[in-house]
C-alpha cells in the first residue's frame, strides 16, 4: 500500500519502517509533510537484513535518501548512491534534540549499532550527553604529549619559583618535544621514552636525563588523572638509566684557604656592585639566585634583618636572614649607588639584576675556577664550619633554608631558632673577620 506522508516519528501501527528523507535533510519532527513511500516490514521493532536491503533499493530507485528505523531512536539512513549510516536521534539532558552517528553500514553491523545505541542510552540515563562524551574521548585519544605537558606546566608553574618553572619547560622544549611532542600521549610506550632519555644521556648529561625522566613521569600521571592516558610508561624505566653522579659544589673549608679567599675578595677591582655582592655572599650564605635578585624593600637595616619573600625561595616559604653588623655596613655603603632603584645588585644595560654567571666570573678573575670554588660554595663553607664549631644543627639547617617537607609547618616556622641564628650569624661574621686579618681565631661556640 502506498502512503504519502512525511513524519519524523515511527508510525504507531508500524514502528519498524523506512521512510524517504526530505531533500533539505531536515529531520525536525515539526517539518511540513512531504510525499514519500512506506514499505511494511515485520512489526518487531527490529530491523532485518531484508528491510535494510529494501531501504537501500528504494533510496536508489527514488533518487532520495531514506531511513529504516530499528526503534528507540535508531535508524539506518540510506543514500541513493548505495551508502548508508547508522544514526540515533535523542534528546540531550537539557531537552534539546540531537543526532548521533553510530557508524557506517556495513562496516558497522546491525548488532554493533544496537550495542552503541544501548551504550548511548546508558549515558543519557546517567545525565551524560553521548555526543559530548564522544568528543571528549576523541580529544583524549588525540591529545599530544606536548599539549598535555604544557597544560600540566601551566597548572603547576604558579607553585614553583620562576627559575625552576623556566628550567622545566626549556628541558621539555630542548629534549622531549622535538621527538615525542606531536605524538598521542596515550600511544607513547617505555621504549619511546627511553630513546628520548638515552639521547640526553649520550651528551654526558646524565643528571638532566634523570630530571627529564621525572618530569615526563609527572606529565604522564597527570594525563592518566585527566583521562588522556592509561598508564605512566616512565614507571617501567626505573633502573634503565645509570644512577646520577652526586655533584657537590666546589667549596673551601680549611681556615688558611678561607683566609686567602676572603683577602682575594677584598682585593677585587671590578664593578662596585659586584664587589659588594662578593663581600656579602659569605656573610649571608644564601643561594646565588637569592642574593643577586635581592630587593631593597626586603631589607630592614635598622632592624638588621633581610626577609626574602616566599616566591623567591626554592621551598616557596619566606626566609629570614639576620644581618651581622658587617653585612649591614656593606649594604649601607652600597645604598647611595643603587638604592634609587628596586634592585640591590642591578646589572649592566638596565638589567634588573646581575646575571647568573656574574659572581662565578668574578671568582674566576680572582683565580678560582669552577673546580676550586663557586658562588654556591659559600653555603657549604658556612655549613661545614658552623657544624664543626658546635652550633645547633637545626639552627644551621634553618639558616640554610633547606626545604621543610611539610610546607604548612614551614610557613609557621620560618623564624624558628631565630634568636640563636642572630647570635650565630654575628659570630660567623666576626670569625671571618678574624681569619681575614690573620689573627688566631677562637670561634664563639654555642653554649649548652
Amino acid at each position: 500500500m502506498r502512503v504519502f506522508f512525511w513524519d519524523f516519528r515511527p508510525l504507531p501501527s508500524d514502528p519498524c519502517h523506512w521512510q524517504p528523507v526530505p531533500a533539505d535533510g531536515n529531520f525536525d519532527g515539526n517539518s511540513a509533510r512531504t510525499q514519500g513511500v512506506t514499505v511494511n516490514v515485520p512489526t518487531t521493532n527490529r530491523l532485518t537484513d531484508k528491510a535494510i536491503t529494501a531501504a537501500l533499493r528504494t533510496a536508489k530507485d527514488n533518487g532520495k535518501p531514506a531511513k529504516a528505523t530499528d526503534g528507540d531512536g535508531m535508524y539506518l539512513l540510506a543514500r541513493p548512491n548505495g551508502s548508508a549510516w547508522w544514526r540515533l536521534d535523542y534528546r540531550r539532558p537539557d531537552g534539546s534534540r540531537n543526532t548521533l552517528s553510530l557508524g557506517v553500514w556495513p562496516e558497522t553491523s546491525l548488532a554493533l549499532a544496537r550495542d552503541k545505541r544501548t551504550d548511548a542510552r546508558r549515558k543519557l540515563a546517567a545525565g551524560i550527553d553521548p555526543s559530548d562524551a564522544r568528543k571528549a574521548e576523541t580529544q583524549a585519544e588525540h591529545a599530544t604529549f606536548e599539549a598535555v605537558a604544557r597544560e600540566w606546566h601551566a597548572k603547576f608553574a604558579p607553585t614553583w619559583a620562576p627559575s625552576h618553572s623556566e628550567k622545566i619547560i626549556r628541558r621539555f622544549e630542548r629534549d622531549a618535544f622535538p621527538w615525542i611532542g606531536r605524538r598521542s600521549i596515550r600511544e607513547i610506550g617505555p621504549p619511546d621514552l627511553l630513546a628520548v632519555l638515552r639521547r640526553v644521556e649520550s651528551r654526558d648529561c646524565l643528571d638532566t636525563a634523570h630530571r627529564l625522566h621525572q618530569n615526563c613521569s609527572q606529565v604522564f600521571r597527570y594525563a592518566v588523572a585527566t583521562g588522556r592516558a592509561d598508564r605512566d610508561p616512565a614507571g617501567d624505566l626505573r633502573g634503565a638509566l645509570p644512577p646520577p653522579k652526586r655533584q657537590h659544589y666546589a667549596t673551601i673549608t680549611e681556615p688558611a684557604a678561607m683566609r686567602a679567599l676572603l683577602r682575594a675578595i677584598d682585593g677585587y677591582k671590578g664593578s662596585p656592585v659586584v664587589a659588594a655582592a662578593l663581600r656579602l655572599a659569605p656573610l649571608v650564605f644564601v643561594r646565588p639566585g637569592e642574593l643577586r635578585k635581592a630587593q631593597w624593600a626586603e631589607f630592614d637595616l635598622d632592624g638588621a634583618e633581610w626577609r626574602i619573600p616566599a616566591e623567591r625561595m626554592k621551598a616557596r616559604v619566606q626566609h629570614v636572614v639576620p644581618l651581622s653588623t658587617q653585612a649591614v655596613a656593606i649594604l649601607r655603603d652600597l645604598a647611595p649607588l643603587t638604592a634609587r632603584g628596586a634592585s640591590v645588585f642591578p646589572g649592566r644595560n638596565h638589567a634588573k639584576w646581575i646575571s647568573e654567571n656574574t659572581l662565578n666570573a668574578a671568582l674566576r678573575r680572582l683565580g678560582y675556577d669552577g673546580d676550586q670554588f663557586t658562588a654556591h660554595g659559600f653555603r657549604a663553607m658556612a655549613s661545614t664550619t658552623l657544624n664543626e664549631q658546635g652550633w645547633h644543627r637545626d639552627a644551621i639547617e634553618r639558616q640554610l633554608a633547606h626545604g621543610e617537607r611539610d610546607k604548612v609547618r614551614a610557613a609557621y616556622n620560618y623564624a624558628e631558632h631565630l634568636p640563636e641564628r642572630r647570635k650565630m650569624m654575628q659570630a660567623w661574621a666576626d670569625y671571618l673577620d678574624g681569619l681575614r686579618q690573620g689573627a688566631k681565631v677562637t670561634p664563639i661556640k654555642r653554649t649548652a
